[in-house]
């Protein structure tokens, strides 16, 4: 099911365009141009996550934050121009989970809400995943093949993780740049390409029932078998 955003911003050409473009990304939109519509739309409609903008009329961001922690843990993303400094350190004290400074890029905020929507979907997730002679284990940072502990570097461990906790699910190249390395990496998606063929070398033939699979032109996915 397609997670839910409300977006509560008064500048009409910003609104449109987050709606558009994460809208495009498969998320449920619902907008509000003020603060107190903004959180008339929070308690009907229970969204999975909060775009809020902080100077706006009627109601501005911080009274909106206080009134939806109140009542409610939904993830929360501020808004905040450059020179809102005091208002975003104030925005965070009241419990919101990260921040957006304007003007932003699409792909930042695209990335900064896959990361908070992940944190709170993983904050259950098991650490450890075990397949057929395959276990990883996130809180140590080990992958033990076979029984045997095998050296791997972090970030390899990091998206071997990611991929495997969402079995035979396809992710692009950008996506896995995104999740795995984070909105502020600046390289290139071979560098995905990289990562998995090392995998790849390190964990040939150790089972029939998985694989690290290449789906042509869109991307890789952990594929179990029966």
């Amino acid at each position: 099911m397609s997670k839910s955003i409300l977006i509560i911003e008064d500048d009409s050409n910003i609104r449109e365009l987050l709606r558009l473009y994460l809208s495009q990304e498969g998320y449920k939109i619902e907008t509000a141009q003020d603060g107190q519509e903004g959180l008339r739309k929070f308690k009907l409609l229970h969204p999975d996550l909060v775009l809020l903008d902080l100077m706006m009329p009627v109601m501005d961001g911080n009274q909106v934050m206080r009134e939806i922690r109140a009542i409610s843990k939904a993830p929360v993303i501020i808004i905040t121009a450059k020179s809102e400094t005091f208002d975003k350190v104030s925005g965070l004290e009241l419990g919101a989970d990260d921040y957006i400074t304007k003007p932003f890029e699409m792909r930042e905020v695209i990335a900064r809400i896959r990361a908070v929507l992940r944190r709170y979907d993983n904050d259950d997730a098991p650490r450890k995943l075990e397949f057929d002679g395959l276990v990883i284990d996130k809180e140590s940072y080990n992958i033990i093949v076979k029984g045997e502990k095998i050296e791997i570097p972090p970030k390899e461990i990091e998206l071997l993780y990611f991929l495997a906790s969402s079995p035979n699910r396809v992710f692009t190249r950008a996506q896995l740049l995104d999740d795995v390395w984070g909105f502020d990496y600046f390289g290139d998606t071979r560098t995905v390409d990289v990562h998995i063929k090392r995998l790849r070398e390190k964990l040939q033939d150790v089972s029939p029932k998985w694989e690290i699979k290449t789906v042509w032109g869109v991307g890789y996915k952990f594929e179990l078998r029966e």
